[in-house]
Formats: C-alpha cells, structure tokens, sequence
C-alpha cells in the first residue's frame, strides 16, 4: 500500500473516531430520557398502574432501552471497521 492510500485510511479512521465521540453524546441523551421517562413511570401512583397512560410509559423505556442498546452496538462495531481498516494499512 502506498503512503497516499494509507493516509486517506488514517484519514477515514479519523472520522470513524469522531462519529464515535458523536455516537456516545447521542446515547447519553438516549440515557437520559429513558431515565426521566424510568422516574415519570416510578412515581404513577399504586391505583393508576393498570391504566393506557403507565403502559405507555412502561412501553416507552423499554423501547429506549432497546433503542440504547442497538445503538451502542453499532458504536462498538465500529471498532472491528477500525481494526480492519488499520490491518489493511499493514
């Protein structure tokens, strides 16, 4: 490999890196709604938790917490792009 295509590959791997630092900030914000709308569903009163309104936000973390975790995923696959893309400049 030339040094021209190993830069343009430190190149991509740079940007792989900063959409990783995005990715993170996106899945705190993630977090931190599923963590409101976990507190929300914590405080519906005893009387009102067989009613459309707690299982709404029953669904609503559940479907934050799936929503978290796929994401993370792709973040951390993003590393094996990274490994590969360095093994390729070797």
């Amino acid at each position: 490999m030339n040094k021209v295509r190993r830069k343009t590959i430190q190149e991509i791997i740079t940007k792989i890196q900063e959409l990783q630092g995005e990715m993170e900030s996106v899945l705190e914000e993630i977090e931190s709604v599923k963590d409101e709308e976990a507190e929300y569903l914590e405080n519906i009163p005893e009387n009102m938790q067989s009613s459309e309104r707690y299982e709404k936000a029953e669904s609503a973390v559940e479907s934050l917490e799936s929503s978290y975790d796929t994401f993370e995923e792709a973040k951390d696959s993003l590393d094996d792009v990274i490994s590969s893309l360095e093994e390729a400049t070797e």
